[in-house]
């Protein structure tokens, strides 16, 4: 197994976070397109199981792709300026007084300020009240067998350390293309998605950012069909003010 090394100020992080899993043959995979106007500055995909991260400026807009559908992108995004300043989901879940994400949502940051806006989405709903697995949840609610297994939080942890942060820097992520409904007695699940391949949501930054995203390696639940595939992510820079394709 190979164990990657970030080295942290006086801090050394050891990684087991493993990328390119083969999905099924046969797998729908579509890699879609961007859901927004203007020239395309990176066009990445990021392999089943693996982290991914980028800077964008405000006005640039991100389009994240399910490529092989309901793969769930754990998704997190900071002041690129002062990273102290992150995403905050009771901040943004207070000011558009909703549960899930739709276009129109404000990812706000703990001083309450926009982050980004997402101007384009191709699902009912997206989820942020989820949490990100780990090997200690997926110990803990799918038994010791797992324990081996990698999660979002350590995909999180390995691509954080390449920009200076750590644990203290991992606060509550968004879902996106992950279905956690939220029913009539205040009880979470997690089912069946609702995505397909090639479905997207477009994110616009108000500010500059650090995005940081787990494309999640999870396969104990039915959130990506127990069957990890790539995402594709675009980033865009406005060239005639407009948001969407």
């Amino acid at each position: 197994m190979t164990i990657t090394t970030h080295t942290v100020g006086d801090r050394v992080i050891e990684t087991t976070v493993p990328v390119g899993a083969h999905y099924v043959e046969g797998t729908t995979l579509d890699p879609s397109g961007p859901l927004a106007t203007g020239a395309i500055v990176l066009d990445e995909a990021v392999a089943p199981l693996a982290p991914w991260s980028a800077r964008l400026t405000a006005g640039q807009t991100l389009t994240i792709v399910d490529v092989g559908g309901n793969q769930s992108a754990d998704f997190l995004v900071y002041n690129a300026q002062d990273t102290d300043e992150r995403y905050s989901t009771p901040d943004t879940l207070a000011w558009q007084k909703n549960a899930y994400l739709r276009e129109g949502s404000i990812l706000r940051s703990n001083l309450g300020r926009p982050l980004m806006t997402v101007t384009g989405n191709e699902i009912d709903r997206q989820d942020t009240i989820g949490g990100a697995c780990s090997k200690e949840s997926n110990t803990l609610r799918y038994g010791f067998h797992t324990e081996h297994q990698h999660g979002c939080r350590e995909n999180f942890l390995a691509e954080a350390a390449r920009h200076g942060l750590g644990a203290r820097d991992l606060v509550s992520n968004i879902n996106w293309f992950m279905n956690v409904p939220v029913e009539a007695d205040g009880t979470l699940g997690i089912v069946d998605g609702m995505s397909a391949p090639g479905k997207r949501v477009a994110l616009r930054a108000e500010m500059d950012v650090l995005v940081i995203v787990s494309n999640c390696p999870q396969m104990n639940n039915p959130c990506n069909d127990f069957n990890c595939t790539p995402l594709r992510m675009i980033v865009t820079a406005p060239t005639d003010g407009s948001d969407h394709a």
